[in-house]
C-alpha cells in the first residue's frame, strides 16, 4: 500500500498544476482563488508565489482581488483565534515569563511596521507573523490595515509581473516603476503608523 508523505503532496503544486487545478473549478467563480490563497494561512507549507501567480494567470487582474482577499482573510482569522487564545489563564501565566514579554513589547512596539513589511515578501513565515500579533494582543483594526497593505503591495507585484512577463522581459525598465511604487507604498505606510502611534498615546 501506498502511503503519502508531505513532500508527495507538496510536490503536487507545481505552477502548472495548480493552473489546471484552478482551471478545473473555475465554474465555482472566485471561490476557488479565494479559498486556495485562505489556505496558506493554515497549511504554510503552501507555495504563495506559485498560487498568486497561478490566479493571475488564470483570472487576469480578477485574481489580485481574489488571491488578496484570501490571503488577508486567512491570516486576519489565525490573528483573532490566537488573540483569543492569548487571554487564557494558562497562556497568560506564559506570558509573563521575562524573555516572552520581552519579545512581546518589541512586537508591540513595531507591530505594524512587523505585519506590514513581512506581510510584502512572497516567502516568509507569516503564520508565525500572524500569531506573535495576535499574542502581542495588536489591536484587530490595526492588524487588518498592516497586513491588508502589505499582502496588497506583494500579490500585486507577483501578479502583475506574473501577467505581463514577456513585456517586462523586453522593457526591463518596467521593474523600476513597480520598484518606485513599493518604495512609496513604505513611505505612506511609516505616515500611518506614525498616525496610529500618536492616537494611542493620546
Amino acid at each position: 500500500m501506498y502511503s503519502w508523505s508531505v513532500s508527495d503532496i507538496m510536490s503536487f503544486f507545481t505552477e502548472e498544476n495548480i493552473i489546471m487545478l484552478l482551471e478545473q473549478f473555475r465554474s465555482y467563480g472566485p471561490l476557488p482563488g479565494i479559498l486556495i490563497t485562505f489556505l496558506k494561512s493554515f497549511i504554510p507549507p503552501l507555495p504563495t508565489l506559485l498560487i498568486v501567480g497561478a490566479n493571475g494567470v488564470v483570472y487576469g487582474w480578477a485574481g489580485f482581488i481574489y488571491s488578496w482577499i484570501g490571503l488577508v482573510g486567512g491570516s486576519f482569522l489565525t490573528f483573532l483565534i490566537i488573540r483569543r487564545i492569548a487571554m487564557t489563564s494558562y497562556i497568560q501565566r506564559w506570558a509573563q515569563k521575562p524573555k516572552v514579554q520581552k519579545s512581546l513589547r518589541w512586537i508591540q512596539r513595531n507591530a505594524f511596521s512587523y505585519v506590514f513589511l513581512l506581510g510584502m515578501f512572497p516567502m516568509g513565515p507569516f503564520v508565525l507573523v500572524n500569531m506573535a500579533a495576535g499574542a502581542a494582543q495588536m489591536r484587530p483594526g490595526l492588524f487588518l490595515l498592516a497586513a491588508g497593505l502589505g499582502k496588497g503591495i506583494m500579490i500585486f507585484y507577483v501578479t502583475y509581473i506574473g501577467t505581463n512577463l514577456e513585456e517586462i522581459i523586453q522593457h526591463p525598465l518596467i521593474l523600476v516603476g513597480v520598484v518606485i511604487f513599493i518604495i512609496l507604498t513604505i513611505v505612506a505606510s511609516k505616515r500611518i503608523e506614525a498616525y496610529y502611534t500618536e492616537s494611542s498615546n493620546r
